[in-house]
């Protein structure tokens, strides 16, 4: 015997006649004798002493006394009584079947048709009852009243040993096979054979299944007669009768009674020794056995009892089976119970080598992961973690007042096998050994694998909470900005103060330690990557004696230990870079993982970023600048940064910076990138001009970069370009410089009689033409055009004009470049003052020009009038001027480019510019009268209708009514609206315009 699962007790000794059935209804026990009668027997105890029990209902653990027989209440003995408690019925086959009112027994029904039946089945949900007679089976329903109506009726092969309901079907021992009959339409279908020596067995079970019996072998088979499982219930003989009573099977054998365990593989409970015993009753509490002339009880032993029984003898899993049929009201002790035993059974599994099983049942127990921490010793856990007491754990689970007192020597002898004892030093190093082998890790892993999910939560949680409190505090006192450090993946230097984050810290360490003890590398490393808690100090130790970098670059950067991280990475990068390393560290250890690294601190750490991005800027510049761009990191720091340490690479940064968006970059940094070009340029020109191999016309790529730059940048300062330009040389960018200071005539002049380019010209007009036009100052954007005619038709006054307002600009730049060094007020009348000058000597000189077209100083105020042509013909540039009116005859004013033209011009030359110009002001001047004619309509058209309106006529009657007043007009001067109906008096019409006015100007109040 495992443990007792039922106490047994004689309710009943020395009775007479023999016991031919059996049955119990609440407290009483109702035996059907071999003569016919009926005994009821109740027990001993008072009716105020029963109605003192909390159930008295149940069946008493007393002796039993006779209440009453009841003679003749059947011809016949009786062979079986079933009482149908939900109707209170007792149904009782004897030479019939007959059916009694409980508890008077009065008579309900007798079923005639049931005369020389031998089984029957009764299906309590649906009131159906279906018995066996000779060769036929037949199905009667319960009405709900005094009689049951006949159903239907089948033939069967020959006489029915056993049968059973089994959901809407029935199943029935036939010969020496067990059959279904479909109960709809009669239609037998086979199961399996029942035996040849042992009579079959029919048990219906209160899932709807059935079991079967096969000799001593009982089988598990749905409503359909298919088997449900494997495994099978082996009896040690081949049972009468069998009682399902969860979690119990209770089988009668001839000489005992088996009781087992339904679940698989269904072991042996307990064997109760009772002789010569025939029936097997069930009740509402208890077993009732019988034999021919005694009645035993069988009662359960207590839940709590049976459990501190199994597991003082080592059968866990029984006991955890028991703990789930505690009542709800229990609740508390069962959790309890639960996890002392889930806690006990995974010791001894852990003890014996199952480490996986183990670890399942620690965590059904849910004890602290520092619980199971300690029976792995060679763990390195954080300092602040307490490790709690085995023994305290084991304790506080079991309550002794709910545990029998000879119980409590068992607990004692469970809890010697604490983690925690003391041990030979010979015993405990082949513990440690044991418990640091591979399988014990790798049982420990999953299980810190499964509880990290829920101390992670809470550890975030916490330290969300932790984070808003000190924004709140932060509005009512100064915050420590050391105090928290919050990490880019969420859990930082936060200070572990709390009980969440320190047992975060704690399985977090432990399970790097224990992925790195099995040699799960990549696994760590995807850890340290992710949301942890590691301790820093011990898993550095760790990771650093073990040589894992990659992992301890992830411990610092989950940990926001950037420097440290960035330290050791460029260590690592060296060692690679010499002799002596190792080819797998080259392959792992490059500059470019630098570069990755840096990449998201390029919006939090910038200077962490530029100081450690010079040592990989020599080996991948490109990158580095590709960091740097699409870091966001400021740019006028980047350009200090690379000003100081790699300034081949500052005007590519720029250009980089000025391609992805032109606005986010200071006219400082635009000046300083042109100042970069030009720098270049003129190392370049000094050199050409030693070799004497200098040409205008010869383009560099940086000199390509300068003019493309000058032309499309508009933050630069062009006068501080000006001063560093050779006076011989760079005309095109001397020009370009020139039209941004709108010194458009000096421009045009390089453009015509230095470069001697007039399509550079021309290009020049048309951009600053379409400027002009966008910012809707069309007027003045085709002067432009007659400033270059002028050039053209007057070269040598044009040029010496450009030279002497170049010496004076050349003058003015050095006069308040002297005028510097002389003190603060003195430079800035000294600056006012040459200013002053130069304005007034340029301006002599500002004649031909018939209107200005520049913004700052005007190019020219002459009128044309009195022109000198002293100049001859073959120095005027007369087809340049006529192929520019030729094809630009439409943005400038015909008139003024006419007076400009020289006396000599021939008018045939002039068809391709007059034609056109013609052409369009005809079809202007006919637009305009077409125009004109249709307004004069339109306002023909308007009178017309004003005529019309005018002519309305209305009748004014002694009936007419005032529409505000509703008054008779009479005689009164009156108004008309608009529409032509409404009438008012002029006095009414008056006082509601007043009247509107006045809530006009209350509105606008």
């Amino acid at each position: 015997m495992v443990h007792g699962a039922y106490d047994s007790f004689q309710l009943l000794t020395n009775f007479s006649p023999k016991i031919n059935a059996i049955a119990s209804y609440d407290s009483k026990l109702l035996l059907g004798c071999s003569d016919g009668s009926l005994k009821i027997y109740g027990p001993e105890s008072s009716d105020s002493d029963r109605s003192s029990l909390s159930d008295h209902h149940a069946l008493r653990k007393e002796q039993y006394d006779l209440e009453r027989t009841v003679g003749g209440f059947s011809k016949k003995p009786i062979l079986s009584m079933e009482v149908l408690a939900s109707r209170e019925l007792l149904l009782s086959l004897s030479e019939s079947i007959a059916f009694h009112r409980l508890p008077n027994l009065e008579t309900i029904a007798v079923l005639t048709k049931a005369k020389g039946a031998n089984v029957f089945s009764w299906d309590d949900r649906r009131g159906f009852l279906c018995f066996a007679r000779q060769m036929k089976v037949y199905i009667f329903r319960h009405d709900g009243g005094r009689g049951f109506v006949e159903v239907k009726d089948f033939g069967v092969p020959d006489t029915v040993k056993s049968m059973s309901w089994c959901g809407e079907n029935i199943c029935i021992a036939i010969r020496k096979e067990y059959k279904i009959l479909n109960s709809t339409n009669g239609v037998l279908s086979e199961v399996f054979p029942s035996g040849r020596l042992a009579q079959p067995l029919v048990i219906s079970l209160p899932s709807g299944e059935l079991l079967l019996g096969k000799e001593n072998i009982g089988v598990f088979v749905d409503e359909n007669g298919k088997l449900l499982q494997a495994d099978r219930i082996c009896w040690s003989e081949a049972p009468t009768t069998v009682i399902i009573q969860k979690p119990y099977a209770i089988a009668l054998l001839p000489s005992r009674v088996e009781i087992r365990s339904l679940r698989a593989p269904y072991p042996m409970i307990q064997t109760v020794v009772l002789q010569n015993v025939c029936h097997l009753v069930p009740n509402s509490n208890a077993i009732i056995v019988a034999s021919e002339n005694s009645v035993f009880g069988l009662f359960p032993v207590p839940l709590g009892v049976q459990i501190v029984q199994l597991t003082a003898s080592g059968n866990f899993e029984e006991a955890l089976a028991l703990c789930k049929l505690l009542p709800p009201e229990d609740s508390s002790l069962r959790a309890a119970k639960e996890v002392s035993i889930h806690t006990r059974y995974a010791h001894y599994l852990f003890d014996n080598g199952s480490y996986e099983e183990a670890m399942e049942h620690f965590l059904a127990s849910q004890v602290d992961v520092t619980y199971v921490l300690s029976l792995y010793p060679s763990i390195v856990l954080p300092k602040t973690t307490t490790v709690p007491e085995t023994q305290k754990i084991l304790d506080s689970s079991w309550d002794a007042s709910s545990l029998s007192r000879a119980s409590s020597g068992v607990s004692d002898g469970m809890e010697s096998s604490s983690p925690q004892q003391q041990l030979e030093p010979d015993q405990s190093a082949v513990r440690e050994s044991k418990t640091m082998s591979h399988n014990s890790l790798m049982a420990l892993i999953k299980f810190l694998q499964k509880k990290r999910g829920g101390v992670i939560e809470k550890a975030t949680a916490e330290g969300t909470e932790k984070v808003i409190l000190d924004a709140v505090g932060d509005t009512f006192a100064s915050y420590d900005s050391t105090r928290f450090k919050k990490s880019n993946k969420g859990c930082g230097t936060i200070p572990i103060n709390s009980g969440a984050r320190e047992m975060a810290a704690t399985l977090d360490t432990a399970l790097l330690q224990a992925l790195l003890l099995t040699g799960q590398f990549s696994a760590a490393l995807e850890l340290l990557k992710g949301l942890n808690y590691c301790d820093v100090k011990i898993c550095e130790e760790i990771l650093l004696k073990k040589n894992h970098y990659a992992a301890l670059l992830e411990l610092y950067k989950s940990n926001s230990m950037h420097r440290e991280a960035l330290t050791l990475l460029h260590q690592l990068i060296e060692e690679s870079k010499s002799n002596q390393s190792q080819l797998e560290l080259t392959q792992k250890f490059n500059p470019e993982s630098m570069i990755e690294y840096l990449k998201p601190l390029c919006g939090a750490e910038p200077m962490l970023v530029l100081e450690f991005s010079k040592l990989v800027l020599e080996s991948c510049p490109t990158q580095t600048i590709d960091l740097f761009l699409c870091g966001n990191i400021p740019a006028d720091l980047v350009n200090s940064y690379l000003k100081q340490h790699a300034p081949s690479m500052q005007g590519r940064y720029l250009e980089l910076m000025l391609a992805m968006n032109e606005n986010e970059i200071s006219g400082n940094l635009q000046n300083e990138m042109i100042q970069i070009y030009l720098s270049e340029v003129l190392d370049w020109y000094s050199v050409l001009i030693a070799q004497r191999r200098w040409d205008e016309k010869v383009y560099s790529p940086t000199r390509t970069k300068l003019l493309a730059a000058l032309e499309s940048i508009s933050g630069y300062s062009p006068d501080t370009l000006l001063k560093r330009l050779p006076p011989d040389a760079f005309y095109e960018e001397r020009a370009l410089l020139l039209g941004k200071m709108n010194q458009h005539e000096l421009a045009l002049t390089l453009y015509v009689h230095k470069l001697h380019v007039p399509e550079l010209a021309l290009a020049y007009c048309d951009r600053i033409y379409e400027s002009l036009t966008h910012q809707r100052s069309a007027k003045s954007s085709g002067n432009i055009y007659l400033t270059l005619i002028q050039i053209y038709l007057h070269p040598s006054r044009t040029t010496k004009n450009f030279e002497k307002r170049i010496a004076n600009m050349l003058s003015s730049q050095k006069t308040s470049i002297r005028k510097v060094g002389s003190g603060t007020s003195i430079k800035t009348k000294g600056g006012r003052a040459t200013k002053k000058i130069a304005a007034i000597e340029g301006a002599e000189d500002i004649r031909f020009s018939p209107s200005s077209t520049d913004s700052g100083r005007s190019d020219g105020d002459g009128d044309g009038e009195g022109e000198d042509f002293s100049e001859g013909s073959s120095t005027m540039m007369l087809d340049e001027v006529l192929d520019l009116l030729s094809q630009r005859w439409d943005r400038m004013n015909g008139a003024q480019a006419l007076k400009l033209l020289p006396k000599q011009t021939k008018l045939q030359n002039l068809l391709p510019f007059l034609g056109p110009l013609m052409r369009k002001s005809s079809e202007s001047y006919r637009n305009f009268s077409v125009i004109k004619s249709l307004r004069q309509s339109e306002n023909l058209q308007v009178k017309d209708e004003l005529y019309n309106q005018r002519k309305t006529v209305l009748k004014i009657t002694s009936d007419s009514m005032c529409s505000l007043c509703h008054k008779k007009l009479g005689t009164s001067v009156f108004a008309v609206y608009p529409n032509g109906k409404t009438l008012v008096h002029f006095v009414c019409f008056r006082e509601s315009q007043n009247m509107k006015a006045k809530v006009s100007a209350l509105r606008r109040r």
